[in-house]
């Protein structure tokens, strides 16, 4: 999508893709990772995700990324912490005890910049690109976390009924951005209840995304 697509809805509040709760995916499932606690945990287009603060909250340090600092301010704020805003080239991090932000465009987020990460959880990133932008989004993400794993959330959905974001995303269009770094285990889906944006019937599905060079031969997609 246009950078200007995103500011707009910030700036109207057209943030139905918001949830106003930890994601139940990411609460039963983020085990899965195997991280001890303090590790650092990135999130791709992370908005003001409820789902830092929560993580914060389990001794986890956070590093996100955001397109828009609408986002970024009343995520602090609703956290109710004081940010220290500094510029690193493009973009401007917004810093605090345990968690950092970068607002800005992803792609001008390097390794220098983003520090060591010790795993990725994607809820709102690869669902809210077309298809045309996946690709270079799957690469990029891969190379500024030097591959680390990866929770990732998707859903499924009928696309005659709805158009995206979120975009509908089969196991196989999941397979075509990742699975030549990694290694893809489904952990479970379930419906969405009510439906996305309260209509449209679809599965939320949780997705475990290791390195090959970790993860050997095992199955790339492993549905049992």
């Amino acid at each position: 999508m246009e950078a200007e697509f995103w500011h707009s809805r910030w700036e109207k509040m057209q943030i139905g893709f918001h949830e106003g709760a930890v994601n139940r995916m990411l609460a039963t499932h983020l085990a899965a990772l195997g991280l001890a606690r303090g590790a650092r945990i990135f999130l791709p287009l992370c908005g003001k995700t409820r789902d830092i603060a929560w993580l914060l909250a389990q001794e986890y340090r956070v590093a996100g990324a955001e397109l828009s600092e609408i986002a970024v301010r009343q995520l602090f704020e609703e956290m109710d912490v004081t940010p220290e805003v500094t510029q690193t080239g493009p973009l401007r991090r917004y810093a605090a005890l345990g968690i950092d932000v970068f607002v800005g465009d992803i792609f001008d987020l390097t390794t220098g910049l983003l520090g060591a990460v010790d795993a990725v959880y994607d809820r709102a990133a690869l669902v809210a690109l077309p298809e045309a932008m996946r690709g270079r989004y799957a690469a990029h993400l891969a190379a500024i976390t030097a591959h680390a794993p990866q929770l990732l959330i998707t859903f499924e959905y009928d696309p005659s009924v709805m158009n995206g974001p979120p975009f509908s995303l089969s196991n196989a269009d999941v397979e075509t951005c990742h699975g030549g770094r990694y290694d893809i285990t489904v952990l479970a889906e379930a419906e969405v209840p009510g439906g996305l944006k309260g209509f449209c019937p679809a599965q939320e599905r949780a997705l475990l995304l290791r390195p090959k060079a970790l993860a050997g031969r095992e199955t790339s997609l492993n549905t049992a």
